[in-house]
């Protein structure tokens, strides 16, 4: 039996995910390769704006379980589905992930022509994200030793990116960038999720939870 794409399988489980209060960020499969043994794995990537509930996680892992057996697209064959949410180093392509991401620090890069936000600066910096308004966005430059915030607008980002921090912010970075968005964890807390895994169906055979993924 051919492998679903991962159209079809986000189309199978989009409904859900919204009518659970996640946003359906993406879906991969990787195919079992040639051992005997292996088995297809299917991550569903989900987000939501408060902090992540593990429990509606673990619930919703086992619910996407049952329209995929319900379904049969991978017929007998057996998958491990894999119902994650996205890592702090995500790409921010949509304005939720913006919202999202207020008080996080981000490596960004201008698209070609873009002028710097600072005079004779580079295209390409870091800088904490702020408030979104609908053409722009709120970044704060210059650290924890000259924080300043300026205006960007979102058509001059060619890409942003979520960074991982080792350390807090500055009080004052944070406070000209807003504070972090409600139900966020704080930069540098540790916001990786460890959820047991759930009940499997026969054709999803439960492995060891890993951080950051409900299994």
């Amino acid at each position: 039996m051919p492998m679903p794409t991962e159209e079809r399988v986000s189309q199978l489980v989009a409904g859900l995910v919204e009518r659970r209060g996640f946003d359906l960020e993406g879906v991969e499969i990787v195919g079992a390769g040639g051992r005997a043994d292996a088995q297809t794995r299917i991550t569903v990537t989900v987000d939501s704006d408060g902090s992540a509930d593990l429990d509606a996680v673990a619930e919703l892992s086992s619910e996407i379980s049952v329209v995929l057996d319900d379904a049969a697209v991978f017929g007998e064959s057996p998958y491990l589905l894999e119902v994650t949410t996205p890592g702090v180093d995500r790409p921010l392509t949509e304005p939720r992930h913006w919202r999202r991401a207020q008080g996080r620090k981000v490596r960004i890069t201008l698209r070609p022509g873009a002028e710097p936000p600072d005079p004779g600066g580079s295209v390409r910096f870091e800088a904490r994200v702020g408030a979104l308004s609908e053409e722009t966005v709120a970044l704060v430059l210059g650290g924890k030793r000259k924080p300043h915030r300026v205006r960007v607008p979102l058509a001059d980002i060619e890409r942003a990116v979520v960074q991982v921090e080792f350390s807090p912010p500055g009080a004052r970075e944070l406070e000209l960038a807003g504070g972090v968005a409600p139900g966020r964890p704080q930069p540098a807390q540790d916001d990786v999720l460890a959820v047991p895994a759930p009940p499997a169906s026969p054709a999803t055979p439960a492995s060891e939870p890993s951080e950051g993924i409900v299994e």
